[in-house]
């Protein structure tokens, strides 16, 4: 998120955290967002397809995949 630490969220928590600020823009998505029946098909769609949502001009939230292993 613009102007906070870096944060490691699982897949979850990055479905959550999206679904948050979509549910929020609703009247304002893209229009490939905006086609999509649900809140959480918008989500799923951004992490299928995307690293990066445009929170408003010059402020965007960026994610990345990551492997943690033992």
């Amino acid at each position: 998120m613009p102007g906070a630490d870096e944060e490691i969220l699982t897949a979850a928590e990055l479905q959550q955290r999206l679904e948050t600020i979509l549910g929020d823009r609703q009247s304002d998505l893209p229009r490939d967002l905006a086609k999509l029946p649900t809140v959480e098909a918008q989500a799923k769609s951004l992490i299928n397809t995307a690293c990066d949502f445009e929170l408003q001009p010059g402020q965007t939230m960026q994610w990345f995949a990551i492997r943690l292993e033992k």
